[in-house]
């Protein structure tokens, strides 16, 4: 009870924090709108300017944060339960660097200059390179996780090559591409959220068969096996909720960093290692964590703006040091004491030894 206490309690913060983080998101800015405004832009409109840039544009990149950080927060949980591995990114399958493509031939073979047009070819490359690496992987003799590791780094590698070239010919292309890598909610409306929701709603729902599964490979693949889990299935199911998450969410707002690696480590005291929880409190912590980076962003260099992206990145740099140097510091291992039998048997051993000595 003591548990479900506390994994309730974090819930209801997180849903405030939520809850505050829109507020924020929605008065705060360039020019400041005081909270009667907000409240009557979303209930009472009458036309007025701060009515106008709440409703028109900071209602609609606020929504947009809300379902990227969504997604992004259970890809991340997702991810680090399929690959075991804590400083696991949901952009390890090679997803960001199939957006990238995506967007790069978006631009240069389709002549697609707005964001909602972006989308569709940014995830159709997200696509592409997902089953990419799962074909990659499944043709190794190594170890599953192994596979999809490096399978998505090679993937990675070669995309991210083929965009550099055609970058390097093309300028026009090079500045749309530079606005959409550094991850921002500028400029996205209601239709960008619209869009990519079916997405995210699949991939949520592929999140949640595969929780069970989760759970059991934590314990290792011969256990799993002995509970009678399918590891195949669950790995395929995990990989389609990362594929159709991420890819959404990058299709969407671009290459957003540390949000699906720091909002697993932060919700995990609060609610245990579950992955049915973990995946809860992930979806609920992460559109904060990614609002509240926005109107961040909005804030340190007003009248200007810092893209959520770089907020992020700064954020989590450090976090994701203090991870790696936990995880790699030795820890000391503490032995019992022997029993007391143990001790009398060993005792006269010593007296034996020293006898025949």
């Amino acid at each position: 009870m003591r548990q479900a206490g506390r994994r309730g309690t974090a819930l209801a913060l997180g849903v405030a924090l939520v809850a505050t983080a829109v507020l924020a998101s929605l008065a705060l800015g360039a020019r400041p709108v005081s909270l009667p405004d907000v409240v009557g832009a979303l209930t009472d409109f009458d036309g007025s300017p701060d009515q106008i840039a709440v409703r028109s544009l900071r209602l609609p990149r606020t929504v947009v944060g809300l379902v990227v950080g969504l997604a992004l927060g259970v890809a991340g949980a997702v991810m680090q339960g399929l690959t075991r591995n804590p400083v696991a990114d949901p952009g390890l399958l090679g997803v960001s660097a199939g957006a990238a493509l995506g967007l790069v031939v978006a631009v240069t073979l389709g002549g697609v200059t707005a964001v909602a047009g972006h989308i569709w070819f940014a995830f159709a490359g997200a696509l592409v390179a997902a089953v990419t690496v799962y074909a990659v992987a499944n043709r190794s003799r190594r170890s599953p996780i192994t596979s999809l590791v490096l399978g998505g780094a090679a993937v990675s590698a070669t995309l991210g090559s083929i965009t550099s070239a055609v970058l390097v010919v093309d300028q026009e292309v090079l500045d749309q591409y530079r606005f959409w890598a550094v991850g921002s909610l500028v400029n996205r409306d209601i239709g960008v959220a619209a869009a990519i929701l079916p997405f995210v709603g699949a991939g949520l729902l592929a999140a949640a068969l595969c929780v069970r599964g989760l759970d059991a490979l934590a314990l290792g693949d011969d256990v799993a096996r002995a509970l009678g889990r399918n590891l195949a299935a669950t790995r395929v199911l995990a990989g389609i909720a990362i594929v159709l998450l991420t890819g959404a969410a990058v299709a969407a707002a671009g290459p957003i960093a540390f949000i699906g690696l720091v909002i697993p480590h932060l919700v995990r005291p609060m609610v245990g290692s579950s992955h049915g929880w973990l995946l809860v409190a992930s979806a609920v912590y992460a559109p904060a964590l990614l609002v509240c980076a926005d109107v961040l962003g909005r804030l340190l260099v007003r009248p200007g703006e810092v893209p959520a992206g770089v907020v992020t990145a700064l954020l989590g740099a450090p976090f994701l040091i203090w991870l790696v140097r936990r995880e790699h510091r030795p820890a000391a291992v503490a032995q019992p004491p022997p029993a007391d039998g143990v001790r009398t048997v060993q005792s006269s051993a010593d007296r034996r030894e020293r006898a025949v000595g």
